[in-house]
């Protein structure tokens, strides 16, 4: 017990350096599973993926994935009957950086959509691995 009041500041320093390494996987997996954009274009051409965007509409009016289709976040439940169709299909979802898009995808999960992905870092990755964008 000594030691334990003796060194408080050391163990609470260890502790949240703890938790800050195991921040991340907690969020993640509550998102479900993602994707890199290597794979993700994988998927995109081999498999015939279907790409959302869940960013706004003026966000998607400046620039967004090369046939991608908008489902903005704010009324991804109302519309989701657009893309009922791809149920069974590869869906990738990506926002700017990945944290609105891990929301959609499991709202899409939810909705019985068999293989919902997140894009890692969203389209900011995207841009940064140098694919193709449509303006």
């Amino acid at each position: 017990m000594k030691f334990v009041m003796d060194n408080i500041f050391l163990i609470a320093v260890a502790f949240v350096s703890g938790a800050m390494l195991v921040w991340p996987m907690v969020r993640r997996g509550a998102g479900g599973p993602s994707v890199s954009t290597l794979e993700a274009t994988q998927l995109i051409n081999r498999q015939d993926a279907l790409v959302v965007d869940v960013r706004e509409q003026a966000e998607y009016a400046q620039s967004h994935i090369l046939n991608s289709r908008l489902l903005p976040l704010s009324q991804i439940e109302a519309r989701m009957g657009d893309i009922e169709k791809f149920k069974d299909k590869p869906v990738i979802v990506y926002c700017a950086s990945g944290n609105r898009s891990s929301s959609a995808a499991a709202t899409l999960r939810k909705s019985g959509f068999s293989n919902v992905l997140n894009l890692s870092g969203g389209f900011a990755a995207w841009q940064q691995a140098g694919l193709p964008v449509e303006k």
